[in-house]
């Protein structure tokens, strides 16, 4: 089972969009500022994640909506309405 996620600064705006198999210990990574990529914007909540039984392949495919311009937007929506 892969993961797709979704976390977003609590202090900045910006919003990370990952691919995990085990989504508590990549969140408390994340959080823990183990992951160089998001350390500066610690600390972090989760907004979305969707899991899917299908190849990485297929996965990879699914995150990489995710990082787009039209995905990026329906995340800061589902942030913004929290």
């Amino acid at each position: 089972m892969l993961y797709i996620y979704a976390l977003s600064s609590i202090n900045r705006n910006y919003i990370y969009v990952g691919m995990t198999q085990d989504l508590e210990a990549r969140i408390k990574r994340h959080n823990d500022g183990r992951e160089k990529t998001t350390r500066a914007y610690r600390p972090f909540e989760l907004i979305f994640s969707e899991s899917l039984d299908v190849e990485r392949a297929e996965a990879r495919k699914r995150e990489k909506y995710w990082k787009s311009g039209i995905g990026k937007e329906k995340l800061r929506q589902i942030r913004d309405n929290k």
